[in-house]
């Protein structure tokens, strides 16, 4: 197997406004042959999202956004290396400082939830057709990839 090291995307100068990558995971169900997203509250301000984080040394983008799913959600599924889109957002990283961030999202299909995950009692978790989870979601872009997801490609 091919080890892999991620490298931070720079895409302005460097500093504290430099861009950043994260990758997140599409988590997906079928249900009745229709596909369901699963999205999480952040813990900040609790709006809805799709579980992501920063790039993992010696794991591809979708084995990282796979891990992701198990430490936010308790997603236990298999991340699919095919990147659905991109969107663009800001990461908080302290109280009164953020970095741009560019998202690449991957898709997982959940197997299963478990109760007991690393995140658990910090987030809140629930399962939205495709055009609910799309109008829950504040980035337009993200949006986007939800509402134009088809899982019948990896299902």
């Amino acid at each position: 197997m091919q080890t892999v090291r991620q490298r931070r995307v720079r895409l302005g100068q460097a500093g504290k406004n430099e861009m950043r990558s994260q990758f997140a995971a599409l988590c997906y169900r079928l249900r009745n042959d229709k596909p369901q997203i699963l999205l999480i509250t952040s813990r900040g301000s609790g709006r809805w999202i799709v579980p992501k984080g920063w790039p993992i040394d010696r794991k591809t983008p979708a084995q990282a956004a796979t891990r992701e799913a198990w430490e936010e959600a308790g997603v236990r599924g298999r991340g699919i290396d095919r990147c659905l889109g991109i969107y663009t957002t800001e990461k908080a990283i302290g109280p009164l400082q953020s970095v741009p961030c560019v998202v690449a999202v991957f898709p997982v299909r959940v197997g299963s939830l478990e109760d007991d995950f690393p995140e658990a009692g910090q987030r809140r978790r629930k399962w939205f057709s495709r055009k609910k989870a799309a109008r829950k979601v504040t980035d337009p872009e993200l949006a986007q990839i939800i509402r134009h997801f088809d899982p019948s490609q990896w299902s």
